[in-house]
């Protein structure tokens, strides 16, 4: 956005602001006592913008700073615009000391001078713009870095004319960012290549769940407790992202490929989550998410027109490292190479969808998806065989929550939806400890019936249709043989083992279909 534009826009902003609510100088002093607060204002990057263009002069007079004896001094200690040799926000603690005691000067001198026409929310974040409009900096200043001890934390893009995403609320933290980069990633990639509405649900930098807007049955609407609400395609691939693993998905990082709607927000008010990234927000979708959370909500808004560089770098240890960047978009002609078997139009689509889900997970990986989502990641292991064996006991808790003595489940009214989700997890996992068995029967309003290792492996003996991707070559057919266990009945991998021939015999063992796609995905 143009500066003069966002100067005249901040500047309406400001003499809107001024019609709300009177309070006198001592207010505002009060409004500015504790350092740490306001300095954790001066640090949100919603006001970090390059607004060389504002009136700074009338931006001082609303808020009645500019009688403050040595403003201008104060003001003249941060940094200049380009300097990245040192903490920009050093010089604030003092700027923010100085501008408290000036305000309760003046109010010692005259109760009746400079009253102030703000409410106290809006005049700490207006002298704020002050001091960061003097500063005239770009750079977003994070909450902290990947741990609170690591307090300096910045965000800059290449090019100051096109960054890639726009903050409109919340101040996100350093895995904050790479949770939303990542996931906005992986469903521009899955829309582009299946022209369906995507979602996906991150952790830590790998996807808990993702998406696609493809309808629910009966079941899985019971399962995800959307049994009497209306989905759009955003808020059905949402429900479906996070219910891939909905424990794990607690507290995540949102992507959604298209515009966010009310239903979708409305959703989103009524679970845990950090954050979302999104291309756009409907006007009424925008206000409910910056309400949650006490209004610590984070949302990003993403440009659907940006592409980036060819080659991306990161710095580790006094060294920079830089690479080509991982542009490969996958299509259907990814798995025209089919050494045995055949795919079916369902299982191109969840192979897909598979594939651009791994390519943002940490590596290694291995992913179990059926009906247009992921059902069980599993991710960051060492083995490939641990993966797979992680990821479908993640895709056999799926399943059972289907199983009708979990459906069965009848809680007590009052308790937390993530309660109640961590419950029949639990349940289904089957090894409770005392206190949890006793915490689980208080929870229900009548005794739950036994679910024994018999019952899931009969239930999960039926399941049928599912497929399985690998990020790199399967090495040995003990991956396969786990798989068998699932329901898996398509494959997806780069191919170029030594044992390819002895993986291709088991999949023909257990009647499987497999593509060869000639691409590692490997993600650090």
């Amino acid at each position: 956005m143009h500066a003069r534009v966002v100067g005249q826009r901040v500047g309406a902003h400001l003499r809107k602001a001024s019609a709300h609510c009177v309070i006198s100088n001592r207010g505002l002093a009060a409004s500015l006592r504790r350092k740490t607060t306001l300095t954790n204002e001066i640090r949100d990057p919603q006001l970090m913008l390059d607004l060389d263009e504002l009136n700074l002069a009338e931006c001082k007079r609303l808020l009645g700073l500019a009688a403050m004896p040595g403003l201008e001094h104060l003001l003249g200690q941060l940094p200049a615009s380009g300097d990245r040799e040192h903490e920009p926000f050093a010089p604030f603690a003092n700027v923010v000391a100085n501008v408290d005691e000036h305000a309760r000067a003046a109010t010692k001198r005259s109760s009746g001078v400079a009253r102030h026409i703000f409410d106290r929310h809006r005049a700490k974040r207006l002298i704020v713009s002050v001091i960061r409009l003097s500063g005239k900096r770009s750079t977003m200043q994070l909450k902290y870095g990947t741990n609170p001890h690591q307090k300096f934390a910045t965000v800059d893009a290449l090019d100051p004319g096109k960054s890639p995403v726009e903050l409109l609320n919340g101040t996100p933290s350093l895995i904050n960012f790479l949770d939303a980069l990542n996931a906005w990633q992986l469903v521009r990639e899955v829309k582009l290549s299946l022209e369906l509405t995507a979602a996906a649900s991150f952790k830590h930098v790998s996807p808990a769940g993702a998406a696609v807007a493809v309808a629910l049955d009966d079941t899985l609407r019971r399962v995800y407790e959307v049994e009497d609400k209306e989905l759009t395609p955003a808020a059905l691939a949402y429900v479906r992202a996070r219910g891939a693993d909905p424990k794990s998905s607690f507290g995540d990082f949102v992507a959604l490929s298209d515009v966010v709607d009310q239903g979708t927000a409305e959703f989103l008010k009524g679970v845990v989550s950090d954050g979302i990234i999104a291309p756009g927000y409907e006007p009424a979708a925008l206000d409910i998410l910056r309400a949650k959370k006490g209004g610590a909500f984070i949302v990003l808004q993403a440009d659907g027109r940006f592409e980036p560089p060819a080659r991306e770098a990161r710095e580790l240890f006094g060294v920079r490292l830089t690479q080509d960047r991982n542009a490969h978009l996958f299509t259907a002609k990814d798995l025209q190479n089919v050494v045995v078997g055949e795919l079916d139009a369902s299982a191109v689509r969840d192979l897909l969808l598979g594939l651009i889900t791994l390519k943002y997970t940490q590596s290694n990986s291995v992913g179990y998806a059926v009906s247009g989502q992921m059902i069980g990641i599993g991710a960051g292991q060492q083995s490939r065989v641990d993966c797979t064996k992680l990821a479908g006991a993640k895709a056999a808790a799926w399943h059972l929550q289907r199983h009708p003595k979990v459906l069965a489940l009848r809680f007590k009214p009052g308790l937390k939806r993530q309660e109640r989700i961590n419950f029949r997890v639990r349940y289904i996992e089957g090894d409770l400890t005392t206190f949890e068995r006793e915490a689980f029967a208080a929870a229900l309003e009548s005794p739950a019936e036994p679910l024994s290792s018999g019952d899931r492996q009969d239930f999960l003996a039926k399941v049928d249709g599912v497929s399985l991707v690998s990020d790199g070559f399967i090495p040995f057919r003990d991956n396969i043989d786990q798989a068998s266990k699932h329901g898996v009945r398509f494959i997806a991998q780069p191919g170029g083992s030594s044992r390819d021939d002895e993986i291709v015999a088991a999949c023909r063992d257990y009647g499987m279909a497999m593509a060869l796609t000639g691409v590692r995905l490997f993600h650090h």
